[in-house]
């Protein structure tokens, strides 16, 4: 039987116990073996202990009370990076064994084990990397059972050398005595190596050919020239500048065609960090965690970094060097680098060698690469710290593929195929959720490829064979259609029922709630897009209690990239045709013929599908108040509102909310948008505009769900949506709510965006299949 970790049943009267426990969740990878052995030789316990595909393996014997201490031990204070999501004891006779070994890894039928995520740079081998005197002086692929590569080197488990990339490098007799000595932090490391046997760097132009001279001089002055670089790392290749280097930067935006969306940099170290941001004690934390993720953090005044690095923003996306190759780049040379993913456009992250010359060769000057294969490429996880905890806008390298362990009834395995924009899949397998690596945009044939080949990697590591795939409602969506290639066992998820499942489900909260879902866009039940919904809902089902006032959205995804689409829309719709169409003219007459397109759009209904998206709404005003007319990625429209709503410093919060109505089941922000037109025609500052707008959602949110709580007796809400990246509004309607006496459900493990999807998908669609089923192949 399954069981945590706790105290042992006392068989009194046996002068010699022999227990079998098997240990499942990532405890492969993570010096498990070495650590049981030591452990075994201080309490004084013989037997052996092995990898299999059920777990890790301890067969020990000892005196009742040392072997007792044993195995308490184990369970309650495990290797740093391990973590046991459930344990099987079985008690056998004694055999009588001599000592403690470690025995070679075994195959098995079931697997229970999960690989681990790769792990940052420890402080062990940072410290032999740059000591002249030791052996792994300067050597970019240092490791040891507490670092280095563990997913993106990976083929199958058990998790042995031959079955990962590393594989072909040969150990050498100093490298090979590391990994047999019981006693060496290498034990068992399975990417162990150094400069004699692993893995070598190699620098190269853009044609392809050898660079003369030591690599790492070489590419640290390339940098300080301001030249661009391709750089194979842990998951893909990265391109690298100096951020501080205007020309340089502004170089790398445009061969990559990358124009506004922020870039993320890598700093030297944590003080160069505190030089560019402002860091709290528990945001250091997370720059240095394991994990190593970017970590969005608000940027100090009047620094020399160059503006075009995250143009138009106060916050920057900072990480800490998590490889040794990574380290001794910026000890060489500029100790703040740009560290973007190498994609052209929204094409998969390039993680071979070839591709990146044939794809970058007009992006990169110089491609520094090695010849340790990437067999899984995951790009770098981006974190934030809000309010007391970690926010997810990305979960991906560092994290993946760590089960998340959910409270829910066993049932047949399960793969969700996410949603077309930031897609993660997810794989349920009992009660374990497997997120795949962030994949991206499903809309090119490229990144579909690398959809397939994701799920059959994580399907091997994870032993999972789905007999129900879950998918978006949305008919035209890529996601369905990979889904529907997969069986003929599909249920379809509606898109923000699965957000509201997907909050529920990393809370641990099984009974019904309340969801109050904020996103861009989602299929809706009506054929409308969704996107500002008040739910009552559980895995089972949901009603939709409340939402934003449909408005025409014109232009389907044209309307989505341009803002002012639908600041146009607003006007017509709340101004009424004639006055809306002399505002859109007054504000948008520069748009010229497309302007005129969209107003006959309006005024013959034509083309209009209507929307009650908050992003939509966001996009509006952002347009409205001429801060942004064209989405050239993501929510651009929604961040640079909150960046004006910023700019009002600490009197934003005090600004009176703008009017609006609660009209049946809608809510209605007509009022406010003919407050705001009015503001803009009397010269208000947009800041303060901004600011309004803010103070007007989190009311018209609150009083909404007020409502929705009292005529159905729920207390508890679940935040999710894309929307909820908004520091603002997550910080006012969690504050407010909590006054008012809710409980707040907040994402913590999984993106409130779309990133986080799948995970409710699989729920609802292993809560909602009752039909008889056959394993999906």
């Amino acid at each position: 039987m399954a069981q945590t970790a706790g105290s042992l049943e006392k068989k009194a009267n046996l002068p010699l116990r022999r227990y079998r426990l098997t240990l499942q969740g990532i405890v492969q990878g993570v010096g498990f073996r070495p650590f049981v052995y030591r452990l075994a030789r201080t309490w004084g316990i013989r037997g052996e202990v092995y990898n299999a595909s059920s777990g890790v393996c301890i067969d020990a014997e000892g005196e009742a009370e040392q072997l007792e201490s044993f195995i308490q031990e184990i369970l309650t204070r495990p290797p740093r990076l391990a973590r046991i999501s459930a344990w099987q004891q079985e008690e056998l006779p004694p055999k009588g064994w001599r000592d403690f070994t470690i025995k070679t890894s075994m195959a098995g039928l079931e697997q229970k084990v999960v690989a681990s995520p790769d792990v940052a740079l420890c402080p062990d081998c940072r410290r032999e990397i740059l000591d002249q005197a030791d052996r792994h002086y300067r050597y970019p692929f240092t490791n040891c059972t507490c670092c280095g590569p563990r997913f993106t080197i990976i083929y199958s488990l058990p998790y042995d050398r031959a079955r990962t990339a590393m594989a072909p490098f040969t150990l050498c007799p100093d490298c090979a005595a590391e990994y047999v000595n019981p006693g060496d932090r290498r034990f068992h490391a399975q990417p162990v190596a150094c400069p004699a046997c692993g893995p070598r760097v190699t620098l190269l132009d853009n044609k392809g050919q050898p660079v003369a001279g030591d690599w790492l001089e070489q590419a640290a002055s390339f940098l300080r020239q301001g030249c661009i670089l391709a750089i194979k790392g842990l998951g893909g290749f990265h391109l690298a500048v100096d951020a501080t280097n205007h020309e340089a930067v502004t170089n790398l935006r445009h061969r990559k065609g990358r124009l506004t969306k922020p870039f993320a940099v890598m700093a030297r170290d944590l003080a160069m960090v505190q030089k560019y941001c402002y860091v709290s004690q528990d945001e250091a934390g997370l720059l240095a965690a394991p994990a190593a993720p970017i970590v969005v953090l608000r940027r100090r005044p009047a620094t020399d970094l160059a503006p075009e690095v995250a143009p138009g923003l106060s916050s920057l996306g900072v990480m800490l060097p998590y490889t040794p190759l990574h380290l001794l780049l910026l000890q060489a040379g500029p100790p703040l680098l740009v560290m973007t993913s190498a994609n052209i456009s929204d094409l998969p992250l390039i993680k071979e060698e070839t591709k990146a010359l044939q794809e970058l060769a007009g992006v990169a000057d110089y491609f520094l690469s090695h010849n340790r294969e990437i067999v899984n490429r995951c790009d770098d996880s981006v974190v934030a710290w809000r309010l007391g905890e970690t926010h997810f806008y990305r979960r991906s390298r560092g994290f993946v593929p760590a089960a998340l362990q959910l409270d829910l009834p066993d049932g047949p395995d399960v793969l969700a195929a996410g949603s077309d924009l930031k897609n993660t899949f997810c794989l349920l397998k009992g009660r374990e959720a497997f997120l795949s690596q962030h994949i991206g945009d499903l809309a090119t044939v490229e990144t579909q490829v690398a959809w397939r080949e994701a799920l059959e990697r994580l399907q091997v590591l994870c032993g999972c064979r789905p007999e129900i795939i879950a998918c978006d409602l949305h008919p035209a969506y890529f996601s369905t259609r990979l889904a529907r290639e997969l069986g003929s066992n599909v249920v379809g998820v509606q898109h923000h029922h699965a957000h509201l499942a997907s909050c529920l489900a990393e809370n641990g909260i099984t009974e019904p709630a309340l969801g109050l879902i904020c996103d861009g866009t989602g299929y809706g039940l009506d054929g409308a897009i969704w996107g500002g919904e008040i739910l009552l809902g559980s895995y089972n089902g949901f009603q939709r209690l409340y939402h934003l006032r449909y408005v025409p959205l014109p232009g389907g995804d044209q309307g989505a990239r341009h803002p002012w689409y639908m600041a146009v829309s607003y006007l017509y719709y709340y101004l009424g045709p004639g006055p809306g169409t002399a505002a859109a003219r007054e504000l948008f007459g520069r748009q010229g013929p497309a302007l005129e397109i969209v107003l006959q759009m309006l005024s013959r209904n034509f083309q209009l599908v209507p929307t009650s998206s908050v992003g939509r709404l966001f996009d509006a005003v952002a347009a409205l108040c001429g801060i942004c007319l064209e989405n050239t990625y993501d929510s651009q429209a929604a961040c640079a509102l909150e960046e004006a709503a910023l700019a009002a410093g600490d009197e934003q919060a005090s600004w009176p909310p703008y009017p609006f109505a609660l009209t049946g089941a809608e809510m209605d922000p007509g009022a406010m948008i003919k407050a705001i037109w009015q503001d803009l025609q009397q010269g208000v500052a947009v800041p303060v505009i901004a600011a309004r707008f803010h103070c007007t959602l989190v009311e018209m949110l609150l009083q909404a769900l007020q409502l929705a709580a009292s005529f159905t007796g729920l207390r508890g809400v679940a935040l999710s949506g894309g929307v909820w990246h908004n520091s603002l509004l997550l910080e006012g309607v969690s504050r407010e709510l909590a006054k008012r006496g809710f409980t707040v459900y907040r994402h913590r493990s999984v993106p409130p965006n779309d990133g986080g999807l799948a995970l409710g998908q699989a729920v609802i669609a292993r809560t909602t299949w009752k039909e008889e089923t056959a394993p999906c192949v």
